[in-house]
C-alpha cells in the first residue's frame, strides 16, 4: 500500500487551519500567553486543528460526561467543554497548580468554568476515585507518556458503549519506529496494547503528533 498522507509545510498547515473552524480570540490569546509565559513547555499545548477536532468529536458523540487526563494551560479542555451537551461536565486531571491557573482564567473568560471540575493530584489516583460504572462519553489522554497504560486501564471500563477515547502524541515525532528514550518506548508499547485490545475499535490519524481514536464496543 502506498501512503497518501502529505507532509505539511508551514504554509499548508496554515491553509488547513484556515479551512476548518478557526480558533476564536479567546483560544488565540490562550495559545499566545502559553507561548509567551511558558516557552519551553508550549509544545505540550494541542495544535489548533486538534482543538477544533476535539470540539467536533465531543459534539458528535453527544458527550455529557467527559474526562481529560493532562490539562496543561487549558486549550484542549476549553475545546471539549465548548462541545459538551447541555448540562455536560468535564473532569480535568492535572498535577500543576501553575499551569492550570492559566487554564482557570480562560475557562472563566469563555464562560465554561461552570462545566469543568479540576482535580489536582496524580491522575491514576484521581481516575480510581471516579465512579466504576460505564458512564463516560468521552476521554482525552495527553499527560506523562509512561502513565498512558494505567490511564487506559482505568478509563476503558468507565466508558459507555460507543464512548470515545482520544489519545495524543502516539507518534512521538516518528520516534515510535526507533525509540530513543523511556517515553518513546512507553508509547510504542502502549500503541501495541491498544490495537490488540478487543474492547475497542481503533484508528490512528496523523493529526499533529499522532492521535489515536478508540471507540468502545
Amino acid at each position: 500500500m502506498t501512503t497518501k498522507t502529505l507532509t505539511l509545510t508551514d504554509d499548508l498547515h496554515r491553509y488547513l487551519v484556515a479551512h476548518g473552524t478557526p480558533p476564536d480570540e479567546i483560544m488565540q490569546d490562550l495559545a499566545e500567553e502559553t507561548r509567551s509565559v511558558l516557552p519551553e513547555q508550549a509544545g505540550m499545548q494541542v495544535a489548533p486543528e486538534q482543538a477544533a477536532l476535539l470540539t467536533f468529536l465531543t459534539r458528535l458523540v453527544g458527550a455529557r460526561q467527559a474526562v481529560e487526563v493532562g490539562t496543561f494551560t487549558g486549550l484542549s479542555s476549553l475545546a471539549i467543554a465548548r462541545g459538551l451537551a447541555d448540562g455536560g461536565r468535564l473532569t480535568c486531571l492535572d498535577i500543576s497548580e501553575e499551569y492550570t491557573g492559566i487554564a482557570r482564567r480562560y475557562w472563566a473568560r469563555a464562560g465554561v468554568d461552570d462545566r469543568i471540575e479540576l482535580r489536582i493530584g496524580p491522575a491514576a489516583e484521581s481516575l480510581r476515585d471516579l465512579p466504576h460504572e460505564p458512564y463516560l462519553d468521552l476521554a482525552f489522554i495527553d499527560a506523562d507518556k509512561t502513565g498512558y497504560p494505567v490511564y487506559w486501564a482505568e478509563l476503558v471500563p468507565r466508558m459507555r458503549p460507543g464512548g470515545l477515547i482520544a489519545v495524543d502524541n502516539v507518534l512521538r515525532h516518528g520516534r515510535v519506529l526507533a525509540p530513543r528514550d523511556e517515553a518513546d518506548r512507553a508509547i510504542a508499547a502502549f500503541n501495541d496494547e491498544v490495537v490488540a485490545d478487543v474492547r475497542v475499535d481503533v484508528v490512528m490519524v496523523p493529526v499533529a503528533d499522532g492521535l489515536t481514536l478508540a471507540r468502545v464496543r
